[in-house]
């Protein structure tokens, strides 16, 4: 019986270790993206940066929260990219992201 413990203990450290890179990459996946969608509103410097954390925030306040901000954000200002090559530049930004964490950056 105390293998098992021992199975299920680790298991669950693994469920935690994986949970919690996953929010990682997710939150810097979102910032990467919001520092590119700045990009294509032409925000540059602190605007950007706040535009990123702006995105960020998204995640949190509603389901494709992210994208929905950034649509929305692009249509307002004439920014005329299909929902197709947003959702593919978030794909991108998610591997660089996971990248970046596997590195330790």
């Amino acid at each position: 019986m105390p293998m098992f413990k021992g199975r299920e203990e680790a298991f669950e450290k693994m469920f935690a270790h994986d949970e919690e890179r996953n929010f990682k990459a997710n939150a810097r996946r979102n910032k990467l993206f919001g520092l590119w969608a700045a990009g294509k509103l032409g925000l540059t410097g602190d605007e950007a940066e706040a535009y990123a954390k702006a995105v960020v925030t998204a995640d949190f306040e509603a389901t494709s929260g992210v994208l929905r901000k950034v649509r929305t954000d692009f249509e307002a200002h004439g920014v005329a990219l299909s929902e197709h090559r947003i959702r593919r530049t978030m794909d991108e930004l998610m591997e660089q992201a996971i990248a970046q964490i596997k590195a330790g950056g």
